[in-house]
């Protein structure tokens, strides 16, 4: 995926303010980081964001928002979805502009997941959405693709193999608890990946392109993240749980504990 050399410099602003945030971070989830312990676990927190909504312009913006947390590359207008339309390019037979009626009208499948975040905090919820079979069956994938690079309305970008979404937890979620999902939350398309920390799960999707060659993220890019961002051993705060007061440790994967 092509990136601009106005992407490269905000990317390096981040990756000076992340790094420099490390060592608070881990202190802040109550955890101490051993010699031998990846640079990918130790919790770096989200850029704050200056702005704030307005009457005449929703703003999404990070918010510490009581059971689930909100957190986005950079403030953004909430994706408009009457107008809005998910791209889907690269290597597909038939390459195609789906609006949000289109989606809605795939066979859906629900997931009752957590999803946890690298800031040492986690949340579940009743996820809902389509399963990424139906998705290829729309556009044909040819047999060379092999990787999703995925486009955000923040600019956030992720890459996703084609075999972890085929994975039977993976979902693009259209919905959350039981209402269509909420602009805070990734509205109107996110991913899932209840075994992967939350920076592999791109919210408020707008272009999808398959590609034979993989990549690493945003976060990967900038900060001490693991391109895989698969869960590791430590601690987490459930926020549905004690208003995320309680530690508790997790072992690693997708947490199932509670």
């Amino acid at each position: 995926m092509s990136t601009s050399s106005g992407r490269l410099s905000r990317r390096r602003l981040f990756q000076l303010g992340i790094l420099g945030a490390v060592a608070w971070a881990a202190q802040a989830c109550g955890l101490s980081a051993p010699e031998d312990q990846p640079a990918e676990e130790i919790q770096a927190p989200f850029p704050d964001a200056a702005a704030s909504p307005t009457e005449a312009l929703k703003i999404l913006y990070n918010e510490n928002r009581q059971g689930f947390y909100i957190r986005y590359y950079k403030p953004f207008p909430a994706v408009d979805k009457s107008s809005w339309r998910l791209e889907v390019a690269g290597l597909v037979e038939t390459p195609l502009s789906l609006p949000l009626d289109e989606l809605l009208a795939l066979p859906r499948t629900r997931l009752n997941a957590r999803m946890k975040c690298v800031e040492c905090w986690s949340a579940r919820s009743l996820w809902e959405g389509f399963r990424y079979e139906e998705l290829a069956r729309l556009v044909r994938p040819l047999p060379a693709a092999q990787y999703l690079h995925i486009t955000c309305a923040d600019d956030y970008w992720e890459v996703i193999s084609i075999e972890e979404m085929r994975h039977p937890r993976a979902l693009f979620v259209t919905h959350m608890n039981g209402t269509l999902l909420p602009d805070e939350y990734g509205a109107p398309l996110r991913i899932l990946l209840p075994w992967k920390y939350g920076y592999k799960s791109p919210k408020a999707i707008t272009r999808i392109e398959f590609h034979q060659e993989g990549g690493r993220g945003y976060w990967p890019s900038v900060g001490p993240y693991s391109a895989e961002g698969d869960i590791r051993q430590g601690m987490d705060h459930p926020l549905d749980i004690g208003d995320g007061r309680e530690a508790r440790p997790i072992a690693g994967g997708e947490i199932t504990e509670y």
